[in-house]
């Protein structure tokens, strides 16, 4: 696949259940410009065995099973390491490509843009219900200059916590610091924005692919993730304003009560939490007793408190997802005896046929 001008790469674990929807969705639009690289990190499960059935079909797609897991990012990086495109899309395990997605893609190459973002629409676990037509709300393709760098971020930088919009050019990808960002489950977002970057950004307008909400595998890391890793990450951008910062996340969001009670409403944010994440961080008494009251809060009634206060007062894009989060948390106030201690896909599955009927 010397010749390839597209590589879509993704990195993988105990995927058996999806990847081969995913990697249908690839091959059946792919040309002889793609290849797939599939990076297995250390799956236990029947992940090898479906990658292997469509890679008799489709000689462009490369499988790579790893011994141990690297972790996210390093796997994607080895990925890319493994590629051999001109541009590497790093595309998730469970989603879909929509059809056309890669002729678009391959059409936006020819404008030699260091980086092109694609737009997705987001779908319940089961894809059955359309939650977000578009995550980005553009009316056409948008192209951000090499010095608009800090818009671009303002823009677009929420959007940026999926991997699977982002295609790179692979010389850039190379020119920047990549290890640095090892840990912080979004090297592409430190690869990006470390510093300004020297060509033209793309941002597609048109959904190119189906991302399946409440599938991903880090959700029990959810608070860790929003009040440590993501913020640390953009607030490590020493050359961006504070104000744009400031648009994607507060410093500590963890200090604002309000965010530990709608972490508590879904369920993520526990004493044990509070014991592990911000009693060692908290000096101040009272500080101390909010954190912990929050975590020791009935969770029903957090749930109860929370859904009432997106489905009436707030109407930003988003809050779709967010009732979803607090509907398909343990403390959901509907939810009763096994149907309360299932938070697999089946609950999720339920929870968006619910969804069919309410307007949100």
């Amino acid at each position: 696949m010397s010749n390839a001008r597209l590589s879509i790469c993704i990195a993988t674990r105990n995927r058996g259940s999806f990847i081969g929807a995913t990697l249908e969705s690839i091959i059946w639009q792919a040309t002889e410009q793609v290849e797939i690289v599939v990076l297995d990190g250390g799956s236990t499960d029947n992940t090898g065995e479906v990658v292997r059935k469509y890679q008799t079909g489709f000689p462009g797609l490369r499988y790579f099973p790893q011994n141990v897991n690297g972790g996210v990012d390093q796997d994607f990086a080895k990925a890319v390491d493994l590629a051999q495109g001109e541009y590497c899309w790093l595309f998730s395990d469970d989603d879909l490509l929509r059809p056309g997605a890669i002729q678009a893609v391959l059409d936006a190459i020819a404008g030699q843009y260091g980086l092109i973002i694609a737009n997705a629409e987001v779908r319940d676990a089961d894809l059955s219900k359309v939650l977000e037509p578009q995550r980005l709300l553009l009316d056409a393709d948008r192209i951000y200059k090499s010095n608009e760098g800090h818009q671009l971020l303002a823009d677009i930088g929420s959007y940026l916590t999926f991997i699977g919009c982002v295609i790179i050019k692979r010389q850039l990808w190379y020119a920047r610091d990549r290890e640095r960002y090892f840990g912080s489950l979004f090297v592409h977002v430190g690869v990006i924005f470390q510093s300004p970057l020297p060509e033209d950004t793309l941002v597609i307008a048109k959904p190119l692919i189906s991302i399946r909400y409440g599938n991903a595998m880090w959700l029990d890391r959810y608070f860790e993730i929003w009040m440590f890793k993501w913020p640390e990450l953009i607030w490590s951008f020493t050359h961006i304003p504070d104000g744009v910062k400031l648009k994607l996340s507060l410093k500590e969001p963890w200090r604002r009560p309000l965010n530990l009670f709608f972490h508590r409403a879904k369920g993520t944010y526990t004493a044990g939490t509070y014991r592990k994440w911000l009693k060692p961080r908290l000096n101040s008494f009272w500080g101390r007793v909010k954190s912990q009251s929050i975590a020791y809060l009935p969770g029903r009634i957090a749930n109860l408190l929370a859904a009432f206060y997106f489905s009436t007062f707030c109407r930003r894009t988003g809050t779709r997802l967010e009732l979803l989060d607090l509907r398909n948390s343990p403390f959901f106030y509907l939810k009763v005896g096994k149907f309360a201690a299932s938070r697999g896909r089946k609950a999720v599955t339920a929870l968006s046929r619910e969804l069919r009927s309410d307007s949100l």
